[in-house]
This record gives structure tokens, sequence and C-alpha cells, in this order.
């Protein structure tokens, strides 16, 4: 299963922004694991002043504004039927 992993904090409004304009472009093709970097140190480390992050197997795709190119580009990468559509949280 594909997962896209999202870097954010709460009360971050791009953040929400961009997670909406995310959804439907990954709708049925990735699940979404949400990881609140505020959470682990080294997420807030690497991502602090820098989120919302889409990353995929270790690389990032965009962060804001969103790069629906680069998501479109990594999704048409992954094997056809290999996720399942969902949001995770961490």
């Amino acid at each position: 299963m594909a997962v896209l992993h999202y870097y954010t904090r709460k009360g971050c409004h791009l953040c929400e922004v961009t997670l909406e304009e995310l959804l439907p472009l990954i709708a049925g093709r990735a699940t979404i694991e949400i990881r609140d970097i505020d959470e682990e140190p080294q997420w807030l480390e690497k991502y602090d002043l820098r989120v919302p992050v889409i990353e995929f197997d270790g690389a990032v795709i965009s962060d804001y504004p969103l790069d629906r190119g680069a998501v479109v580009q990594c999704l048409a990468e992954m094997p056809e039927n290999t996720a399942e559509i969902g949001i995770l949280r961490r």
C-alpha cells in the first residue's frame, strides 16, 4: 500500500488548505499518514517552519504551496491499485 507522509502541526491554516487540495489528487491511489511534527523531535527539527510537507518513500514531493504536478507524477509512477483511500493519524 502506498503511503504519503503528511507533516503538519495543529493550528496550521496552510496545512489545512493544502490537505484539502491534496485529498482529491490522491483519492483511490494512496493513503495519507498525518504526522504532527510537534510530536517527534526529529520531525520538528527537520520541518519546523517548512510545514506542510508531503513525503513519499523518504523523498519530499511537495511543501507549501502544493506542487500538484509533482504529486500527480509521483502517483503516476506508483503501481496501479496498490493503495487504499484513507487517512492515518500518527
